[in-house]
């Protein structure tokens, strides 16, 4: 089941394949913010301290951030749906364990276990649409849908657990689960079996695997855990040099091994490369915006956990009416032209909420920068998946993606110890000046994105058509809208 470039009908399975991978990216999505709100809730029943509450989010973030690539190469090599299947299956366990322990101990293993789930469920699922759908406007269209869910899914996480909390925190975890079955059940009978998807006959670099592994699990481990231990103890010093390590111990293996896990010779591809450092400057400081944001409305204003999510609303609202509508613009505009509009906007948002005060106007200040950054969303998320994915041949689609997902949530994990320093740096109390500088910390992240998004944008230009003709010829990944 595949669409070449001249089909554009779709057939009611192909839609069906579709809404089951759109489906379990907005569950993974929802995931990462919706356990937010119900913070302070799952705090006073468990009765667990602030350090160990952390760790029901960076248990999280360190299973996602530290197995992304691992995840996206495993469904290169073994098959994307017999990956994607079992981690939703584990998804499922892992979410019902979550709504019912009651032990602090054992939330943080089940949040650690979703994490390790949606490693692989993510990258497994983009590369499924991928190599499913042809490159161009059918691959587009899909990859719009696919990452609009996605982003939708972040967007409303907030809202939903807002209404979920009210019931009871315990409904944050649980939701999830009648959907994961649904959809586990579907993708059995409707995802697609690719002929030749399976490459166990490659051989299996398993120092590789290994390495960055462990490289990736040190380092997210080191930053989550920076803002608590200091990020000049012996402990952080210790796992980013361990982490560095491992890093230069897999290059070399990867240049040396018949088969790498990671060709490394995908990295010199500019438009690659742009959109994985787009996405760790979009999710990096949105994911600290968010957190900055939680706090000043709800410690500092008074603002209800309702209240609260439903300040995020208009952006998780635009999100979900405009996004499926990107992989059209990206046929006509390009993605380095959506890319850097949609910057240009991620700063402007962040601009807004420079003025945040002690009593906030939402006329003024909330609505128009939460509009702000859900256009910013909306235009940059579907572009840098599409980009991060064009050209590149189908048995390392899972590899694009997993560097795409990874970059990601290593960002989301750096920029919010980053964040999370500013507000130490005053005292560790939540106060108006530490929520300017935070604020200020990530309008100065998406600038320096914009910067990226630009060289992008130049560099598009730049290359005549004749450069492109040539380019097209090399054994080095194509994109025809950056």
């Amino acid at each position: 089941m595949s669409l070449t470039s001249h089909d554009q009908r779709w057939d009611a399975r192909l839609w069906g394949a579709l809404t089951v991978l759109s489906a379990v990216i907005f569950l993974d999505a929802l995931d990462v913010s919706m356990v937010g709100v119900a913070l302070p809730s799952i705090q006073a029943d468990l009765g667990l301290s602030t350090s160990t509450l952390q760790w029901v989010v960076s248990g999280y973030v360190l299973g996602y951030g530290g197995l992304l690539l691992l995840g996206g190469r495993t469904a290169d090599l073994l098959g994307r749906r017999r990956v994607f299947l079992t981690a939703l299956a584990v998804f499922a366990v892992a979410s019902l364990l979550g709504g019912l322990v009651d032990n602090g101990s054992l939330l943080i293993v089940a949040r650690f276990i979703k994490g390790i789930s949606a490693a692989f469920t993510a990258p497994a699922a983009l590369s499924i649409i991928t190599t499913t759908f042809a490159e161009g406007p059918a691959r587009n269209r899909a990859l719009s849908i696919f990452t609009a869910c996605g982003a939708s899914g972040f967007s409303l996480g907030l809202v939903l657990s807002g209404f979920l909390t009210e019931l009871g925190w315990r409904w944050t975890f649980l939701s999830p689960v009648p959907v994961a079955i649904i959809a586990l059940v579907a993708g059995f009978r409707l995802l697609p079996r690719h002929s030749g998807e399976e490459r166990t006959h490659g051989g299996h670099d398993l120092v590789g695997a290994a390495t960055i592994t462990f490289s990736m699990l040190l380092f997210v481990f080191a930053v989550v855990q920076a803002p608590e231990a200091g990020w000049g103890s012996v402990r952080t010093l210790a796992s980013l040099a361990g982490a560095v390590a491992l890093l230069a111990l897999f290059v070399v293996t990867e240049l040396r091994v018949k088969h790498p896990l990671v060709r490394l010779a995908i990295l010199r591809s500019g438009p690659l490369v742009r959109a994985n450092l787009g996405l760790v400057v979009l999710f990096g400081s949105y994911v600290s915006f968010q957190f900055v944001a939680m706090q000043y409305f709800q410690n500092l204003l008074g603002w209800t956990a309702l209240h609260t999510a439903l300040a995020f609303l208009p952006a998780g609202l635009l999100v979900a009416l405009t996004s499926t509508k990107m992989g059209d613009f990206a046929d006509r505009f390009g993605t380095a032209r959506l890319i850097a509009i949609g910057s240009v906007s991620l700063v402007a948002g962040y601009a807004v909420f420079l003025g945040a005060g002690e009593h906030p106007s939402l006329a003024t200040m909330v609505i128009p920068g939460m509009l702000l950054l859900g256009i910013s969303f909306a235009l940059m998320f579907p572009s840098l998946n599409i980009q991060a994915t064009a050209g590149v041949a189908d048995d390392e689609q899972g590899l694009a993606s997993g560097l795409l997902n990874t970059s990601g949530q290593v960002g989301g994990a750096l920029m919010l110890a980053v964040v999370t320093a500013v507000v130490t740096a005053h005292g560790g109390a939540v106060t108006m000046p530490a929520i300017r500088s935070s604020f200020a910390v990530c309008a100065v992240i998406a600038v320096i994105g914009l910067g990226i998004a630009l060289t992008g944008l130049f560099a598009r230009r730049a290359t005549s058509p004749a450069a492109k003709a040539k380019q097209e010829n090399d054994d080095l990944p194509v994109l025809e809208n950056a």
